[in-house]
């Protein structure tokens, strides 16, 4: 489904050949062959060319319907003449898939009226346009109800009028305001043109785009050391998490853990007898993919973590992994759905350069494949059937794309509020084709961006052209796959620094729990997992121990709830900085006075100081301006005059501010 060459871009009726070209229709994703994503509330801009022979004026409108709907409902389009391009909007007015094209017609009441002035202007005789104006006018009274076609009559009959003067019949059409909408809408049409694509565009909920995210092990919340915590002890930790202001909780897998194989602590290959293994090493004798692990509780004790959730103000998002362990159920249901070695035997999961003896991969094109495919879908409906909106997806990547598709549209087609946030560590394009073919979200590079010159380059990737239409960048600081080298050796002010960037240049972000006590050992020097992994181990932490980064949570998430600036990723613009280990950025607000400048110190370990350029056309000021900011981290203003401002940065006590025109009776 392509947007195809101005060649062969609009159909006419039945066998007839086009008379109009509607080419270049934007936004578009892979030249329409995948959707573009929208958040309720949000109008959808469509814009496209619209060419014909001839000096005739021209008509256009979006027709769209949503979900479900048989009808079209339409949206005018307006003629740019400077871009020579149609330019409109509509509104969609609920989730789900929703279908829009563009249609082209020439208007033929606006062509006439249009050609009459000329000649009236060039003293021409007008009697035959009258004439032609008249049967206009009668065409459309006998396709309008009674009432209308009336008025329309009656306007037919004074054009046509014998013993009037032209030029004075001429001016009463050409003086008339509403006469000529009325005409249009009631006349014939005979060549409306579609463009020869159906457009898609996704509508997904608010949390889509905006939402702060917490990863948490149930099973390391048990507030008593060394006993396997509950999903009941985790209920008792969404207060707090809550009061953080996070939006989402997501468990890793909760499910039944193998024992063939566990990974003891650590990831050593044998387990001891009390190891309890990864999450991720799905299904046991207990069951599946649709069962809970036995040392967490019950079905039960899920669905009141998830009501828990509800009254805080959190929900509850899930891991889903499509593999298995060598003891799951279904190896033994159904043994042609795995992938096997020449000898027979079961082949262990990779994701270069890590093996995983204790997970099993799925033959995703086995002859049973709509079955098996059948199956995955179903496990997530279960889930979504508990209350379950949102689900971060492990290595989609090692999975076929085409199974993505179809899975995510089979489940928001019933449940167009789930959310597939893809963990897609992955190379470029593939991290790409993964977003545009259907997932809410995507864990990105932003753990691997350091510098400030590589964050510039990868935010400007990230939100400007075909790219911001259908990837919804996820900045995580760590995982609990990856603990990156800069927070090894930075110590506290590195975690803040990744903290203040990842909560203010994205408007999704998470962190993994942990982060707030800047858990940064890793396991050998020169790599990225961490020591004492919990992937593999029980933790128990005190989330109130000194140094946490409690505070710094607290405010950063009150900020992004508080001022819209900071719920938007395409809203990002980068200015000098006058020293190269300072990243300095504007988020553009609806107005000057909501437009946020942020200033971070790069370089956790040394105080850096600057004169930075303040984009003054953003905050609506003149080039000799004086005015005051407000710091809305600490409440401290500062006087500014002019293109340059001084900023210094302390890495012991702040590594960043985040600055807004003051305004007396603002909210912080």
């Amino acid at each position: 489904m392509g947007v195809k060459g101005s060649e062969d871009a609009a159909v006419g009726s039945g066998s007839e050949p086009a008379r109009f070209v509607i080419a270049n229709l934007a936004p578009t994703v892979d030249a329409g062959r995948h959707p573009i994503k929208r958040v309720l509330g949000d109008p959808c801009p469509v814009t496209a060319d619209i060419l014909r022979d001839g000096h005739d004026v021209l008509a256009g409108r979006i027709a769209f319907r949503g979900p479900g709907d048989a009808a079209w409902r339409y949206a005018p389009l307006a003629y740019d003449y400077d871009t020579d391009r149609w330019h409109g909007s509509f509104l969609p007015d609920r989730l789900g898939r929703w279908t829009y094209t563009i249609e082209a017609w020439t208007d033929r009441v606006a062509t006439w009226r249009r050609a009459l002035a000329a000649r009236v202007d060039a003293g021409r005789d007008l009697e035959a346009d009258l004439r032609e104006g008249a049967a206009l006018l009668h065409a459309a009274a006998r396709h309008a109800p009674a009432a209308v076609s009336a008025t329309i009559e009656r306007a037919a009959a004074a054009l046509g009028r014998a013993d009037a003067a032209p030029a004075a019949r001429a001016a009463t059409a050409l003086r008339a305001d509403a006469l000529p909408e009325l005409v249009a809408r009631h006349l014939p049409v005979p060549d409306r043109t579609r463009h020869v694509d159906d457009l898609v565009v996704i509508v997904d909920r608010e949390r889509a785009r905006f939402a702060a995210w917490y990863e948490l092990f149930p099973r390391s919340s048990s507030p008593v050391p060394g006993r396997h915590g509950t999903l009941r002890d985790a209920a008792e930790r969404l207060p707090a998490i809550a009061a953080l202001g996070f939006d989402v909780v997501y468990l890793p897998p909760v499910h039944p853990i193998g024992r063939t194989h566990r990974k003891g602590p650590n990831g050593a290959p044998t387990a001891g007898p009390d190891d309890p293994g990864s999450p991720w090493a799905i299904g046991g004798s207990a069951g599946g993919h649709t069962a809970i692990e036995p040392a967490l509780g019950t079905l039960a004790d899920f669905d009141h973590l998830v009501a828990v959730a509800a009254r805080h103000g959190l929900e509850i998002a899930l891991d889903f992994a499509p593999h298995c362990s060598p003891d799951h159920p279904w190896i033994r249901e159904h043994p042609d759905w795995f992938v096997r070695r020449a000898d027979g035997s079961l082949k262990c999961a990779e994701n270069p350069p890590y093996t995983f003896e204790d997970i099993v991969p799925v033959d995703f094109w086995c002859a049973d494949r709509a079955a098996l495919w059948t199956a995955w879908r179903d496990v997530v409906l279960f889930w979504v059937a508990h209350g379950v909106r949102a689900f971060r997806v492990d290595n989609p990547h090692t999975k076929p794309f085409a199974f993505w598709e179809w899975l995510i549209a089979e489940v928001t087609r019933a449940h167009p509020d789930v959310l597939f946030l893809a963990e897609a560590f992955t190379r470029p394009k593939t991290l790409r084709a993964l977003a545009a073919l259907g997932f809410s979200q995507s864990y990105t590079y932003f753990i691997w961006r350091t510098t400030a010159a590589e964050l510039r380059a990868y935010l400007t990737d990230l939100t400007r052209g075909e790219f911001a239409e259908f990837l919804r960048p996820a900045f995580f600081p760590t995982t609990p796959d990856v603990l990156h080298a800069y927070l090894q050796t930075g110590g506290r002010a590195a975690f803040r620094v990744r903290l203040l960037l990842a909560a203010t240049l994205s408007p999704l972000y998470g962190i993994y729990s942990g982060y707030e006590l800047c858990e940064g050992i890793p396991l050998r020097p020169g790599g990225e997992e961490y020591l004492d992994s919990e992937k593999f181990q029980l933790r128990q932490r005190d989330y109130d121990a000194a140094g946490n980064l409690n505070d710094d949570l607290r405010a950063l998430n009150g900020l992004r709830r508080r001022h819209r600036a900071l719920q938007r990723v395409d809203n990002v613009a980068f200015h000098d900085a006058g020293a190269e280990q300072l990243l300095w950025y504007s988020k553009r607000g609806d107005a000057p006075e909501e437009t946020l400048l942020v200033v971070v110190n790069l370089d956790p370990h040394q105080t850096r100081e600057s004169m930075v350029e303040v984009p003054l056309d953003l905050l609506g000021l003149g080039e000799d301006a004086t005015f005051e900011v407000e710091d809305l981290l600490s409440g401290e203003r500062y006087a500014w005059r002019g293109r340059r401002a001084y900023v210094r940065l302390d890495p012991a006590d702040r590594v960043g501010q985040i600055f807004r025109l003051h305004a007396p009776g603002a909210p912080a």
